[in-house]
């Protein structure tokens, strides 16, 4: 999946990537999609819940040697 920006989030662990996610995700266009990349597992229920309470999209997640990508399209202002 394409990404117009990746967040670098290994190492970090709850909430961390989320609210690494909601900082860079302000700074980004509506429509463009955000990829996380982390290592923690809870990030496969958190970035989904979280997308859900802000009114973004959670488009995809992807999972290889230990990382987890998550992809979140900006819809919210």
């Amino acid at each position: 999946m394409k990404a117009d920006k990746i967040l670098d989030c290994v190492g970090l662990y709850c909430p961390m990537p989320v609210i690494k996610t909601s900082q860079e995700i302000k700074k980004m266009k509506t429509g463009e999609t955000l990829e996380v990349v982390a290592d923690d597992k809870g990030i496969k229920q958190d970035m989904p819940a979280w997308c859900k309470t802000t009114g973004n999209e959670c488009v995809g997640m992807e999972e290889e040697n230990g990382e987890i990508k998550v992809y979140v399209k900006k819809l919210a202002v």
